[in-house]
């Protein structure tokens, strides 16, 4: 007779639960090997971030650098930054996604 009814069940979960946890391990580290750029003031400032949201390089068109462009420059900078984290947050909802589904995470 079998005393805990179900544990056949439980181990299988287990197993499908650590397949997952090892996909997720997988998709992560690739998000952080893919970049993205964001844009703005029509391309006078990038930002680029990877998809693990790391800011890996930032280029400023010279032209902006004018002693009297430094709130037009803080706010491109700001635009391209924000466009590219919420692009790097969108591709890893997308990556992620699916092997997280139903998890709330």
């Amino acid at each position: 007779m079998d005393k805990m009814p179900g544990l056949g069940d439980m181990a299988g979960m287990l197993k499908q639960l650590r397949q997952v946890q090892s996909e997720l391990v997988k998709a992560q580290k690739e998000l952080a090997n893919e970049t993205i750029t964001g844009e703005s003031g029509k391309g006078a400032v990038k930002a680029t971030v990877t998809g693990d949201q790391r800011v890996t390089d930032l280029v400023i068109d010279l032209g902006l650098l004018s002693a009297g462009n430094h709130d037009r420059l803080n706010q491109l900078i700001i635009e391209a930054l924000n466009i590219a984290l919420n692009e790097s947050r969108e591709l890893a909802k997308k990556r992620l996604g699916p092997l997280t589904g139903g998890l709330g995470l």
